[in-house]
């Protein structure tokens, strides 16, 4: 964790005190330039470097995410990211606790209520609500350019894991309210499960224009068309 990964996409380290974009130094193709920090409290200069960089490393991957990127965006020097976090892992960490923090809380809180297929609409209005701004924190827990079996995946393992506890137990739940299933009925429900959301997410990545309350609408009507078509067809 503590040793520094090379930045593959950085070109130059500019000298330290010295914000990126000036004369030998790159600031990433496309960057937004922050208007500084000179003066901002240490927290607040912090939650610009992470918000910066989590939107980095959710569009490009741990990769392919470019700390000299990041600290344009910020508007700060790029050896100031290494002053707070000590390397590229330790600020791809801090985003990813972060993201996958305020994933599982919101997840977790939408578990209260009946155990039918209402908890499946409040579980996906949860991660709408959580990810609205923000829907790079997804591509963080789930970013398969995290080098496998490293510090960094084991961390975002953590997330990925209580995330699927906590889906197979909605499943679990529902599925024993009704006495006619099988053994491998909650197994095959929870791999659809896990499909769906991941679906519904990326589904949203090419269509980010649409609000959290526009998904959640669009979703309640998909799954009522769904089930009133299967309700139909079970009928016939």
């Amino acid at each position: 964790m503590g040793k520094q990964e090379k930045d593959t996409r950085d070109a130059s380290t500019p000298p330290a005190g010295r914000a990126p974009g000036g004369t030998g130094a790159t600031g990433g193709a496309g960057a937004k330039r922050g208007a500084g920090t000179k003066g901002m409290p240490r927290r607040d200069r912090e939650r610009l470097i992470l918000d910066a960089a989590a939107e980095e490393f959710g569009n490009h991957g741990y990769a392919r995410g470019s700390t000299a990127t990041v600290a344009a965006r910020a508007g700060i020097s790029k050896p100031m990211i290494y002053e707070y976090f000590g390397s590229k892992d330790g600020l791809y960490l801090a985003c990813l606790d972060r993201a996958g923090s305020r994933l599982v809380t919101a997840v977790a809180a939408a578990q209260d209520g009946p155990p039918d297929l209402s908890r499946a609409a409040r579980t996906m209005e949860a991660i709408f609500r959580a990810l609205e701004a923000r829907l790079y924190d997804w591509e963080l827990v789930y970013d398969t350019t995290v080098p496998a079996d490293g510090d960094l995946d084991a961390a975002a393992a953590v997330h990925r894991r209580e995330l699927n506890r906590i889906g197979a137990a909605g499943v679990a739940d529902m599925l024993g309210a009704s006495p006619a299933v099988e053994p491998l009925d909650a197994d095959l429900l929870t791999h659809l499960w896990y499909g769906t959301v991941g679906s519904v997410v990326r589904w949203w990545r090419h269509h980010p224009e649409q609000t959290a309350e526009a998904m959640n609408a669009r979703f309640h009507r998909v799954l009522g068309a769904l089930f009133a078509h299967g309700g139909r067809a079970g009928r016939a």
